[in-house]
Parts: C-alpha cells; sequence; structure tokens
C-alpha cells in the first residue's frame, strides 16, 4: 500500500459471495471497506454540493440488475453515485452488458465475432427471419429474467418477439462438440485474464451454468491467444473493468456469446484455483491512487475468502413491508416462446412446484422438455413422472421464471396451479378469489 489508505466501497445491495470476496481482499491489500447497502447508503444536496454516504474514495459496482423488475431503478443509483465517487464498472458499460442485443451490436460494430442473432418487435418480422437459423436457434429475452430468459427451440412453430414484458430475439445455436456442448469463460480484470474454464453442459442439459450443474475444467495456461485477445477486446468494447466474457467454438471460429460484468466466482475458482477479487481490489486501490503489491495480489487470489467481511453494515431497522397477498384463486399472465395467455390459476402452498395444462403449454409455447421429474401428491405414494420446461409467470406485474411440470389438466377447472416456487415471495389469502370476484362486475354490469 503506498502512502494514503483509500476506502473501496462495493456498491451490491444483494448477499453475493463475490461483493464479499472483493471486500476481503481489499482489507487483505490494506484499504479501508464499505458496503453501500440499503442501510448505510445516502446521497444528500445541500447548499448546491452533492455528497455520498459512506464516505468512499472509489466503488467496485456490484449491482445484479438482470434478475430486478425494474433495472432502470439500478441503474439510475450507480449513475447517480458514479458523478461522485470514481466506479469500476461504470452504469453505461453495464447497461450495454445488461440488454444482451445491445452488447451484441456493439461487439459486432468493433469486428468481433458473434452469433448471427435477429431482434424484431413485430411478429411477423421476427418469424419471417427464424428460417435462416435452420431447425432450431437460441431463443433469449435481452435482459434476463430472475435468472431465466433462455431455451433452445425448434424453429417449426412461430415465436412471440417478446416474453412477458421483456423483448427476445434469436440467436445462431453454435456447436462445435457435438458429443458434449461446452463454451469457454474467461475472467478479465483491467485488460489482463485472471482465469480461463471451459464449462460442460450436465447431461440432458444445453446450458453451461455451473448452477445448473455443469462441470468446469482449469484452460487458464493453455487458452488459444486467439481466444485470449477475443476477451480483452470484448470486455474493452462493452467498457468494463472487470468482467466474465463467454465464447463459443463454432465450426469456423470463435464467437462472444455476453460479456457479464456480475459474473460469478465459484466456478471459475473450482476449475482454475484462483480468486478474481484480489485483482479487482487491486484495481479499485490503483485507482483512488494507492498501490499494492502484486505477489500479495497473488497469494490473496489463491484462496476464494468470501466470508462475512468487516465491512458489513448492520441490517436496517425499519421493519420490512407485508408481503404482496394473492389470491386462493388468482389471475396471472402465463408466457412462452410463442405467446402469453391470461388464465386463472389455484394457489397451491403444499406444491413445490408450479404446474402448467399442456394444452397451454403447447398454446404459449414453452421450448423443449429440460427434465423429466416425479411429482408426488398426498393420494398417490409413488408419484407420477412429468415433464418440465421454462415458463414466465406474471403476477401484478411482477414477473418470475419458473421451471413447471407439464400435466393433463382439462378435468381441473383452472388451467395452472402456482407452487412455492412462486408462492414463497407472497402472502397467500384463502378468502381471496379472483374468479368470484369476475363474476360478480359481470353481474354488476
Amino acid at each position: 500500500m503506498g502512502d494514503s489508505t483509500p476506502t473501496v466501497g462495493v456498491l451490491s445491495l444483494h448477499n453475493s459471495k463475490e461483493t464479499k470476496a472483493i471486500l476481503n481482499a481489499a482489507e487483505g491489500l490494506g484499504a479501508d471497506t464499505a458496503w453501500l447497502r440499503e442501510s448505510n447508503t445516502a446521497v444528500t444536496i445541500e447548499d448546491g454540493e452533492s455528497a455520498l454516504e459512506p464516505d468512499v474514495d472509489v466503488i467496485a459496482n456490484r449491482m445484479l440488475l438482470s434478475s430486478d423488475e425494474q433495472p432502470i431503478e439500478g441503474i439510475g443509483l450507480a449513475l447517480t453515485i458514479d458523478r461522485l465517487v470514481p466506479m469500476l464498472n461504470r452504469p453505461k458499460a453495464v447497461s450495454t452488458a445488461l440488454h444482451k442485443f445491445a452488447s451484441a451490436v456493439a461487439l459486432a460494430e468493433e469486428g468481433i465475432s458473434v452469433p448471427d442473432a435477429l431482434l424484431a418487435l413485430a411478429r411477423d418480422r421476427l418469424n419471417e427471419g427464424r428460417d435462416r437459423f435452420g431447425d432450431r436457434a437460441v431463443y433469449k429475452t435481452a435482459i434476463g429474467t430472475h435468472g431465466g430468459g433462455t431455451w433452445l427451440v425448434d424453429l417449426d412453430d412461430p415465436l412471440n418477439p417478446q416474453v412477458g414484458q421483456r423483448h427476445a430475439f434469436l440467436q445462431e445455436f453454435l456447436e462445435h462438440d457435438e458429443e458434449r456442448h461446452h463454451d469457454l469463460r474467461i475472467y478479465v480484470v483491467d485488460d489482463r485474464i485472471v482465469a480461463a474454464m471451459n464449462r460442460y453442459a450436465p447431461e440432458g442439459e444445453w446450458r453451461t451454468n455451473v448452477a445448473l450443474g455443469g462441470e468446469v475444467t482449469d484452460i487458464s495456461d493453455a487458452l488459444p491467444e486467439e481466444v485470449a485477445d477475443m476477451a480483452v477486446r470484448a470486455s474493452d468494447v462493452i467498457g468494463l473493468d472487470y468482467a466474465g466474457v463467454d465464447i463459443v467454438q463454432g465450426a469456423d471460429g470463435y464467437y462472444v456469446l455476453e460479456v457479464n460484468p456480475t459474473a460469478g466466482f465459484k466456478g471459475l475458482f473450482e476449475a482454475s484455483g484462483i480468486s478474481p477479487a484480489p485483482y479487482i481490489a487491486k484495481l479499485a486501490i490503483e485507482r483512488a491512487g494507492g498501490s499494492v503489491d502484486d505477489a500479495e495480489v497473488e497469494r490473496l487470489a489463491q484462496h476464494l475468502d468470501d466470508s462475512r467481511p468487516a465491512a458489513m453494515p448492520t441490517p436496517a431497522t425499519q421493519p420490512k413491508p407485508d408481503r404482496v397477498s394473492v389470491g386462493y384463486i388468482e389471475e396471472v399472465v402465463v408466457s412462452g416462446t410463442q405467446g402469453m395467455e391470461t388464465v386463472m390459476a389455484k394457489s397451491d402452498t403444499g406444491a413445490t412446484r408450479t404446474s402448467i395444462d399442456n394444452e397451454l403449454a403447447a398454446r404459449i409455447g414453452t421450448g423443449p422438455i429440460k427434465d423429466i421429474v416425479t411429482v408426488k401428491s398426498g393420494s398417490m405414494k409413488s408419484g407420477r413422472s412429468r415433464p418440465v420446461v421454462d415458463i414466465v409467470v406474471g403476477i401484478g406485474g411482477t414477473q418470475h421464471t419458473v421451471t413447471a411440470s407439464i400435466e393433463d389438466r382439462s378435468h381441473m377447472d383452472y388451467p395452472m396451479l402456482l407452487g412455492r416456487d412462486i408462492l414463497e415471495h407472497y402472502q397467500v389469502d384463502v378468502t381471496r378469489r379472483a374468479d368470484s370476484e369476475q363474476e360478480s362486475e359481470t353481474e354488476e354490469e
């Protein structure tokens, strides 16, 4: 550390292992630290002067925005703070990365290879262009929906230009290894590749996310120079100080899939034994005018310290607002790859998983079946096997991407059953029935 001791702040309104690791690494490198959260963050304007609480010299931006219903709120907060304190991963760059199609256009305009893709606001235009992608393509929301929003779809049936309230687009599916789908994750900090790994999709899955059970292998020392240069350039084009760059190999070369400003560390550390956190902390300290010993950075990087940091603020004392309530019978909007419908759904806190009628699932389009699961009920000890698919369910303006089971509900009163995967976010009012409310309104008219 140099003569001065800067205070490194991390802007993160959620409990993530990555936030904790960055704070612990900054402290390990001799910096003071602060975690900017709801309980301790404020911005004041007084007599024409603006100030941020807590007082920090630099901020690492770790705002998770893709799962927010209204990402502009988080972007606005970051833009506000960015005016007052130097920030790593500035809001404009994060906003570009957040919108997957915006980042793809930015990369393509700078000559970086990306898969062919089509974003169209009209259903007819989207489907007019789908033939050029072959028999199947990746269909994804431009901004993620609660960690979901990506499907591998057959292109026999027409697709919708939106899933829920978010624009969706088609992207070429690239696959070099026919036996097992995989891609590369390269972590870049300040134009330096910290570590890299191969990510293999689990059996029966095409997505390589570690959270889905994908396996990882270290390729930090075996990364082709072409891929290393592509990853660094992609991070620069988007304007990020640190990022996880996802690259896939196609039949004729490499392509950038995504540039993620809040990429996780777990899988990367599992594969490589290297944590990006000390490198991010080093960059923050240097941006604030301090200096660190590179050997100490490398030593700290050999351990992923995501324990509770000293800078973790005391939680806010104000009582949490009551959870929004839903009725025993609730009106929901269910969306898939081909459209959306408004239907009545029954709430069942005893069900682990949301389920949807097979005919309704076919009408909205749910993409290929992800898995076959055994669903047990009180009346059946052995349970029944049912396919599961991703759907987006909207309740009162809030959207949830869930993996729902498909079943024949034609003999039941309601085509959907809401399970705990959705109801955990709400208070269920068993006396309220949306279908009764509709009947009352009709009678009054």
